[in-house]
């Protein structure tokens, strides 16, 4: 359960370059609203945590059924050589816990943990070093609005202590929960995936009357320089000329001068699928898809500036 003071985080991940300028200590915050087929974190998906087994490092010792035969839980079967768990819902946290502590491989292991606002800041605190130059401090997911009132604690904290703010959200939020946070954010990564309604709930879920709500408000407002605008090129879904094109003339259309808003479109990243085990998501997209090439990210971003967006 999230509280302002309290939230449930499944990783921090130190020295990120890709999540903001300068170096970054990103915090994953659990829980989303939306099931995107290509979600690149599909373990931060559930807003609870559960166990996880991560079978390529299993060494089928057999020492965590062992020790949780003893609570009744843990259900397995033996594949040959190969053991395979079974999640029970219904086994006590306490199996849980002794069987992950019973793995000497770190085969298993918690999808979340819950954090104190003063355990996170702790963590962001030990990379100040690196924050010097133009570094800092980044909210990620799952959705970190999910868990509004924990992420805008955090993004206070972050403030008080003179660290630079920023958040990567689906905008799928309460606009007066967006509307906080982009007034603590130094910058907020916006996504923008997919422009019509109908095709978005296909593929993620929902569809994006609020998400389109949420970022014309912060585009044609006093935020609109804290943002950037961000599409996920991914094959069948969004990596299409027409909604590069749409989204982009939503983009010009919004924004007002004098602050110029910047699109990214981001290239396919097939490395997620080796994370679908962990998650309540199948993966449903083409086999042996690569990431574009630059002559098509190309056409993409052509396709962009010929519909009035100069910055991508």
């Amino acid at each position: 359960m999230s509280s302002p003071r309290c939230g449930m985080v499944f990783d921090i991940r130190r020295f990120s370059v890709h999540d903001g300028q300068g170096i970054r200590t990103t915090v994953f915050l659990k829980g989303c609203p939306l099931r995107c087929r290509w979600c690149q974190n599909p373990e931060g998906i559930e807003p609870f945590r559960r166990p996880l087994w991560f079978s390529g490092a299993c060494i089928h010792c057999g020492r965590c059924t062992q020790t949780a035969a003893k609570a009744q839980g843990l259900p397995c079967v033996w594949d040959g050589d190969m053991l395979r768990i079974h999640f029970d819902p219904a086994a006590p946290p306490e199996t849980w816990e002794a069987a992950l502590d019973a793995c000497p491989a770190k085969a298993l292991a918690w999808s979340g943990r819950l954090a104190a606002v003063e355990e996170v800041m702790e963590e962001v605190e030990k990379d100040r070093v690196f924050f010097t130059h133009s570094g800092g401090c980044t909210l990620s997911g799952g959705e970190p609005l999910a868990q509004g009132g924990f992420a805008l604690a955090l993004l206070e904290q972050c403030r008080k202590a003179g660290i630079h703010t920023a958040i990567e959200t689906s905008l799928y939020a309460p606009p007066e929960t967006v509307n906080d946070a982009a007034e603590l954010c130094d910058h907020i990564f916006a996504d923008c995936k997919v422009f019509d309604g109908p095709r978005h709930a296909e593929a993620a879920g929902q569809d994006n009357a609020l998400i389109l709500d949420n970022l014309e408000r912060l585009l044609s407002g006093k935020y609109a320089g804290k943002v950037t605008v961000r599409t996920p090129l991914v094959p069948r879904w969004t990596a299409a000329a027409e909604n590069i094109a749409a989204i982009a003339a939503f983009i010009a259309a919004c924004n007002a001068a004098p602050h110029p808003v910047s699109y990214e479109l981001l290239n396919y990243n097939p490395l997620a699928r080796s994370k679908y085990p962990h998650g309540e998501l199948e993966w449903t997209l083409p086999e042996n898809t690569g990431p574009f090439a630059a002559e098509q990210m190309e056409a993409f971003r052509r396709t962009a500036r010929e519909k009035g967006v100069h910055c991508v």
